[in-house]
């Protein structure tokens, strides 16, 4: 271990612990101790030396070694306070007090300590505080008038060194005073160079923090350009900082979040701290060159000078860390999806429950009265004719209850996948012809014109014929119940390419463009679901939507509130049965909703519905 080592080391076991942790400020404590101490040592070592060669010191020698345990008591008062500042301006007023007592009895002004006086405001200025070196200059100038008054006022001491004497101590005192200076000099040149290395250092590791972080830090003008932005950006944009500079960045922003990322920067500009969400245009990188892809970013801004935005007059700069926040948007997207998925499930279900106590109560209700009056046909004294009515009123309200719950139970097996489709050849136009025919009836009752144009030359088509009826029985049905009296409903079929094309078009009430997007979810009706002006369930369109799904077919709703709807139908005239799972239907206007969760809702409402038991209906005969 070197001589340097072993000094170094002493030097830092009488740190105060203030200084022991940072490097600057250990440098600058080593700095002010090491001189005084060692130099109070030599200077005590060489004392007797000194006296055998000088021979009997005067008492001005003597308080001039005396006065050498000053640096020793400052070194004392620094290690145990760490108060550096306090420490250089007690060593400034003692370096002063000593070089007041040798000037005054050496010759005043003209005396060889006097020189001393330069040194002063030099040893502060390694204090590296304004306050210290100003109040050393103070204190040296006021110590030159001092010398200069007793001078000239002749209060110095009589006896005063000859020529040649002066002309010795003169050359003492500045050799000593160079030598002194030289010292401080390389003190300042070594803490200079030490800052320098420290700061380098510190840079350095702040560069490596920016290059390694996955957040991007950034700073800004008022106006967004940007002077400094981390190297991840490249990472998260895939371009290069180069490209960022001034107003890369702000080019990439969603031009829908620009006001908002501005506002936040010029906040930040005024002092105030804000945080912003915006989406950035991210470089696509090979052969996606076309595709645009924006991700989103968090941006937390804030002055990067506290006093910046106090000041009017100072260039306001903005200090910004930016992280992606893509996965968490789509995460909150995701939820948001959920929750919408979960009220309309709740909304499902209530109007599934207000259909049903409409749809199911009333044919009930006529059930168990009128079989409550054909039991007691002898009280009420029925005749053969009223038996017959009211077992035909039974018998239609059964058929409507079982078309109900039919319908329910398709919707379920086409949802849950269990719905098998029985392919065959068929005449769809015989099947068109036959499902009109069964609807014409109700058509004329009220007051609708229902025409029909099936080509005779429709060619033979496989698929299943009893989903091909129920597609057309809904559909029409639909058409007839929706439109006024006096209107018309056109049924339509054509070939087209290798499809069969179906058109049902009405002059009926229409539908919203609101309730358009929703409808063929099940037991949804167009309309207010506790006003409604028309029966059913809302499963109609809903199992056709199905069935031509299953069929691999295509289904398109075109409708104006006021005007009309038209349903077109695009079935395959060959139906292959897929190998895997069956394709969904490709609908323009309809979006399908899966309710597998729902249906186990709905048939426990069903069951008790089915369990309540109503009053029953009383008829007189």
């Amino acid at each position: 271990m070197t001589v340097l080592s072993i000094i170094r080391d002493c030097l830092d076991a009488l740190l105060h612990p203030s200084a022991r942790y940072d490097a600057l400020t250990r440098a600058r404590h080593r700095a002010f101790m090491a001189p005084r101490l060692l130099g109070s040592l030599a200077a005590f070592a060489a004392f007797p030396v000194y006296l055998a060669m000088r021979g009997a010191p005067s008492a001005v020698e003597v308080a001039a070694f005396a006065w050498l345990i000053a640096p020793i008591m400052l070194s004392w008062f620094l290690s145990r306070t760490g108060r550096y500042e306090g420490a250089h301006v007690l060593s400034s007023l003692a370096l002063s007090g000593l070089i007041m007592a040798v000037a005054i009895t050496t010759g005043g002004i003209e005396s060889f300590a006097a020189v001393w006086l330069v040194v002063v405001p030099l040893e502060a200025a390694l204090s590296a505080s304004r306050r210290v070196a100003a109040f050393a200059s103070l204190l040296a100038l006021s110590c030159a008038g001092m010398l200069i008054l007793v001078s000239q006022l002749g209060w110095l001491p009589v006896e005063e060194p000859s020529a040649a004497q002066r002309g010795v101590l003169m050359a003492f005192g500045v050799a000593s005073a160079t030598l002194y200076a030289a010292g401080l000099a390389f003190g300042a040149e070594s803490l200079a160079r030490t800052s320098v290395a420290l700061l380098s250092r510190e840079e350095e590791r702040y560069r490596l923090l920016a290059r390694n972080m996955s957040d991007v830090i950034s700073r800004h003008q008022r106006n967004g350009a940007v002077q400094f932005i981390s190297p991840a950006a490249e990472a998260m944009l895939g371009l290069s900082v180069a490209q960022l500079h001034g107003h890369g960045l702000f080019d990439r922003v969603h031009v829908a979040d620009r006001p908002a990322y501005l506002t936040a920067l010029s906040d930040a500009a005024r002092g105030e701290v804000r945080s912003v969400e915006f989406r950035l245009r991210r470089e696509p990188a090979g052969s996606e060159r076309s595709q645009v892809d924006f991700i989103w970013v968090e941006m937390r801004c804030r002055p990067l000078d506290q006093d910046q935005g106090r000041d009017p007059a100072r260039e306001a700069e903005v200090v910004a860390v930016m992280r992606d926040v893509t996965d968490r948007k789509h995460s909150e997207q995701a939820l948001d999806q959920a929750r919408s998925a979960a009220e309309a499930a709740d909304a499902a279900k209530t109007r599934f429950l207000a259909t049903m106590s409409h749809e199911l109560r009333t044919p009930l209700n006529a059930i168990i009265g009128f079989s409550e009056m054909i039991a007691q046909e002898q009280a009420l004294m029925l005749g053969a004719a009223q038996r017959k009515e009211y077992a035909q009123l039974i018998n239609d309200s059964g058929q409507h209850l079982l078309s109900v719950v039919n319908g329910i139970l398709d919707m379920s097996k086409m949802e849950s996948g269990n719905f098998e489709i029985a392919s065959e050849p068929f005449a769809p136009r015989a099947s068109l012809l036959h499902c009109c025919n069964l609807l014409a009836l109700k058509a004329r009752e009220n007051g609708i014109d229902l025409v029909t144009d099936a080509p005779q030359d429709l060619p033979v088509m496989t698929g299943d014929p009893r989903a091909f009826k129920q597609i057309v029985l809904n559909l029409v049905a639909n058409a007839i119940k929706f439109t006024e009296r006096g209107g018309q409903v056109s049924v339509s079929a054509a070939v087209t390419g290798s499809q069969l094309t179906l058109r049902i078009s009405d002059t009926g009430v229409g539908i919203a463009p609101d309730d358009l997007k929703r409808i063929g979810a099940p037991f949804f009706q167009a309309g207010k679901t506790y006003q409604r002006r028309h029966e059913g369930t809302g499963l109609g369109l809903s199992i056709v939507k199905s069935l031509v799904a299953l069929h691999l077919g295509e289904l398109t709703v075109q409708s104006r509130l006021g005007e009309g709807t038209a349903v077109t139908v695009k079935l395959p005239l060959v139906y292959t049965p897929p190998q895997a799972k069956p394709v969904e239907s490709k609908v323009t206007t309809l979006t399908p909703v899966p309710r597998q969760e729902l249906h186990e809702v709905l048939r426990e409402e069903l069951h008790e519905e089915l369990n309540d038991q109503p009053a029953p209906v009383k008829k007189s005969a």
